[in-house]
C-alpha cells in the first residue's frame, strides 16, 4: 500500500508547488498573461467597466480570503480569477489610453510634413517613422499622430530632422491569414495610424522641434540613438560594425543583408534584438568585481557580508543603465532584464533567493501590466519562454551541481552547462518560431552551442569593458574588442548556414489552438514539479501536436502583397510574385523561395495534387482545375475523388486589404476570405 501511494503523493506535491505561498506569484503571472491574451483574442470589444469591476471584486475576495480561508486551492482559484481579470483590464485600459484617429481610406499623393523619429531598413527601401505636423488636404483633427513611409531614394535626412515628403498614405494593413500577426493591432498601440510610401525624396525643412516637451524628448532620443549607432558602427570595425550597432542601439540599418540572412538561417537572429544581455552583463560584472575587491580587505570581509554592498553598487550600476534602456528603445526583453536585475540584487541585499521563478513572475507581471500589447508579439513570447525555461532548468541543474561537476570535472561541466542552456532555450522558443515564422532551424542548436562561448567569454566582457571605459573617453577600445568578437560570431553563422536544413514554409502552418497549448505545456514544465510536471507537460505537448496534425492543410494563398503562395509537392511553400499589391505578405512566409512565372501562362503543382494555372493576361487570373487525389470510400487503390468545380481568382477579387486562402480539410476543399475590418478599435471599417 505504501508503494502504491507514492506516485499519488508525488503528483499532489507537484500540484502543491503551484498553489502554495511560494508558487502563487507564478500562478498570478500566468493568469495575468492569460487575461490579456483573452482580451486580444475576442471578436468583440468587451465592456471595460465590467472587466474593471471583476478585477476589483476578485482582489477584495482574495484580501478577505487571506484572513478567513485556510484552503490553499480555494485561494489559488481566487488568485487565478483575479489575474485573468487584471490582465484583461490592463489591456483594455491601455487600448483606451493610446486611442487616436486612424485613417480608414487612402490619402494622397499629398504633402506630408513632420519630424523623423526613427530610420529602419526595409525590403523595398528605408522606412521612416514620422511624427506628423500637417498633411495637405486633411483637417487637423484627421491628422494621424505618427505615420511610417517607405523611402526608396537616397536618404539625406536623419532622426530629429523636420522633413517634407510627397507621400501616399493608407491605413495599416490587416493580417492576410487567420491567426497571423496583426500589424493593425500593434500599430494601434504604437499610435501608428497610417503607412505608405514616398514619391521622390524627403527633403529637410526649416521648422524647429515641436512645442511639447514629450515630443522634444522623443525626437532627441531618436537622434541620440542614431548618433550612437553611427559611433558604434565606426568603432566596432567595418566587418561587424552594423551587427554591433544593432546590438547596442537597436539600429539595424547598418547590417549587411547577407549577415542578417546567415543569423536567421542558423537560429542566431535572437542576437539582433536588444535582449537585455548588456544590463545583465554590466550588473553581474560590477557585482563580481566589487565583491572580489571587498574580500581582499580582510577587516571588512570578516565583519560585513560583502555580497550586500556589492549588490548595492551593482544595483546603482543597473539604474545608471536605465538611460541606456531608454536610448535603445526600451524593448520588451530589455525591460524584462532591467526588472529582473533590480529584483535579483534586491534579493541579495535582503538575503532572499536571487535567481528564482518568483523573480521571473514579477518581471512578467510588470511588463504585461505596463505594455499588455507586447504579450502577443514574437519578441515577448520567445524572450519570456526562454527565460522561464532557463530558470527552471537552472534550479534543477543547481540541485545536482555537485554530483555532476564531480563526475564531469569543472571544464566539462562548464561546457555541459552551455550545451544545456542552448538546448533548453531552443526547445522553449521553437513553438513560437514555428507559429510566427513557420520555420525552425535544426542546425541552430549546434550554431548556438558554438557561438555561446564566444558571447559568454568574449562578447560580454568586451561590452562591459566599453561601458566601464566610456566615462574616461576610452570606449572605442572596448567596442573594437566587441567588434572582433562579433566578427567571430558572424563567421560561425556563415559556416553553419551552409548546412542549414531549416524547416521553412511547411504546407500546414501551426494553428492558433496549438499555439495556445504550447505555452501551457511550457508553463507546466516551468511551474510544476515531480511527476505532475512530466505528465501534464507531456500531455499538453501531445495535444498541441494533435491539433496541428488535424488542422486543415493550406493549398494556396493569394496575399494582398500581390504574391501567390503555394504548397509545393516537396511540402515547402513557394512564392509566385504576380503584381505589386498594397498589403503585406504573411509574416510566416517572409523567407520562402521564389518561383518564376515570366510567361503569359504558368502552371504549378501543389502538394495535394491540385494543379494551379496562372494566366498573366489582363485580367490576371489564378485557376484551380485539377482533382485532389483521395482514397476511395471502398479503399480500392488507384481511385480518387471527382474533380471539384473549377475555381478561379481574379485581380478584382483581391482588394487592398483582402486575401483568399484555399485549404484542404480532410477530403474537402475550403476557400476562406480574410476579414479586413471588425468591431475592435484597431480594425474599424471605412464608412460606406
Amino acid at each position: 500500500m505504501q508503494g502504491g501511494g507514492t506516485p499519488r503523493r508525488s503528483i499532489l506535491q507537484g500540484a502543491a508547488s503551484l498553489v502554495e505561498l511560494d508558487g502563487r506569484p507564478l500562478l498570478v503571472a500566468f493568469a495575468t498573461c492569460g487575461g490579456a491574451a483573452l482580451y486580444f483574442s475576442l471578436s468583440f470589444e468587451p465592456d471595460f467597466a465590467v472587466i474593471l469591476g471583476a478585477a476589483g471584486s476578485f482582489f477584495a475576495l482574495w484580501f478577505a480570503a487571506r484572513r478567513w480561508w485556510t484552503s490553499d486551492v480555494a485561494i489559488a482559484a481566487v488568485l487565478v480569477c483575479f489575474g485573468l481579470s487584471l490582465g484583461a483590464a490592463a489591456a483594455g485600459a491601455r487600448a483606451r489610453l493610446v486611442a487616436a484617429p486612424v485613417m480608414l481610406g487612402e490619402a494622397g499623393p499629398a504633402m506630408l510634413e513632420g519630424w523623423v523619429q526613427e530610420v529602419e531598413p526595409g525590403r523595398r527601401g528605408v522606412r521612416l517613422l514620422i511624427q506628423v505636423h500637417s498633411i495637405a488636404g486633411m483637417s487637423e483633427d484627421e491628422w494621424p499622430e505618427f505615420v511610417r513611409v517607405t523611402h526608396t531614394s537616397r536618404l539625406e535626412v536623419s532622426p530629429g530632422r523636420f522633413v517634407r515628403c510627397w507621400s501616399v498614405l493608407r491605413p495599416p494593413p490587416s493580417p492576410a491569414l487567420p491567426g497571423e500577426y496583426d500589424f493593425r493591432r500593434q500599430a494601434w498601440f504604437e499610435q501608428l495610424e497610417a503607412v505608405g510610401y514616398v514619391q521622390g525624396r524627403c527633403r529637410g525643412g526649416v521648422l524647429g522641434a515641436p512645442g511639447g516637451s514629450v515630443q522634444k524628448l522623443a525626437l532627441g532620443l531618436g537622434a541620440l540613438r542614431r548618433n550612437l549607432a553611427l559611433d558604434v558602427n565606426d568603432a566596432a570595425g567595418a566587418r561587424a560594425g552594423g551587427f554591433a550597432a544593432a546590438l547596442v542601439a537597436g539600429d539595424r540599418s547598418f547590417m549587411r543583408p547577407e549577415d542578417a540572412d546567415a543569423l536567421r538561417a542558423t537560429g542566431l537572429a535572437h542576437m539582433l534584438a536588444i535582449s537585455g544581455l548588456h544590463l545583465s552583463i554590466v550588473g553581474g560584472l560590477v557585482f563580481l568585481i566589487v565583491k572580489r575587491a571587498l574580500v581582499l580587505i580582510e577587516p571588512l570581509a570578516l565583519r560585513v557580508a560583502v555580497q550586500k554592498p556589492a549588490a548595492i553598487v551593482a544595483l546603482v550600476a543597473c539604474l545608471a543603465c536605465l538611460a541606456y534602456l531608454i536610448i535603445s528603445g526600451a524593448s520588451v526583453a530589455t525591460q524584462r532584464a532591467f526588472i529582473m536585475a533590480a529584483i535579483v540584487f534586491g534579493a541579495v541585499i535582503f538575503d532572499r533567493a536571487a535567481i528564482s521563478l518568483r523573480t521571473f513572475a514579477i518581471a512578467t507581471m510588470a511588463v504585461v501590466l505596463l505594455q499588455p500589447e507586447s504579450l502577443i508579439t514574437p519578441g515577448f513570447q520567445m524572450s519570456f519562454a526562454a527565460t522561464g525555461a532557463l530558470i527552471a532548468a537552472y534550479e534543477v541543474w543547481r540541485n545536482h551541481r555537485s554530483s555532476r561537476e564531480k563526475v564531469l570535472g569543472p571544464i566539462a561541466f562548464s561546457w555541459a552547462s552551455i550545451g544545456v542552456t542552448s538546448v533548453v532555450a531552443g526547445l522553449a522558443t521553437m513553438p513560437f518560431a514555428l507559429f510566427h515564422f513557420d520555420r525552425a532551424s535544426p542546425i541552430g542548436f549546434a550554431a548556438n552551442l558554438a557561438a555561446m562561448p564566444v558571447v559568454t567569454f568574449f562578447t560580454a566582457p568586451s561590452a562591459a569593458l566599453a561601458f566601464l571605459l566610456a566615462p574616461f573617453g576610452l570606449s572605442d577600445v572596448g567596442l573594437r574588442l566587441f567588434g572582433y568578437s562579433l566578427e567571430l560570431v558572424l563567421a560561425i553563422a556563415h559556416f553553419f548556414s551552409r548546412f542549414s536544413g531549416e524547416v521553412a514554409g511547411t504546407d500546414q502552418p501551426m494553428p492558433e489552438s496549438s499555439l495556445m497549448l504550447a505555452p501551457a505545456a511550457l508553463g507546466a514544465f516551468i511551474a510544476l514539479s515531480g511527476r505532475l510536471r512530466l505528465l501534464m507537460g507531456s500531455g499538453l505537448v501531445v495535444a498541441a501536436l494533435g491539433a496541428w496534425t488535424m488542422s486543415p492543410r493550406m493549398v494556396a494563398h493569394w496575399s494582398p502583397s500581390g504574391d501567390l503562395f503555394l504548397a509545393s509537392p516537396s511540402g515547402a511553400i513557394v512564392r509566385v510574385h504576380l503584381l505589386n499589391g498594397g498589403g503585406l505578405a504573411p509574416l510566416r512566409f517572409s523567407e520562402v523561395d521564389d518561383a518564376i512565372c515570366a510567361d503569359t501562362d504558368c502552371e504549378f503543382e501543389t502538394a495535394s495534387g491540385l494543379a494551379i494555372q496562372v494566366h498573366n493576361a489582363d485580367p490576371l487570373t489564378v485557376c484551380f482545375a485539377a482533382p485532389v487525389p483521395q482514397p476511395a470510400a471502398s479503399g480500392a487503390p488507384g481511385q480518387s475523388a471527382a474533380p471539384p468545380d473549377k475555381l478561379c481568382w481574379t485581380r478584382s477579387d483581391i482588394s487592398r486589404d483582402g486575401a483568399r486562402t484555399l485549404y484542404l480539410d480532410g477530403r474537402t476543399l475550403k476557400e476562406e476570405h480574410a476579414i479586413s475590418c471588425g468591431p475592435r478599435p484597431w480594425n474599424g471599417c471605412a464608412p460606406t
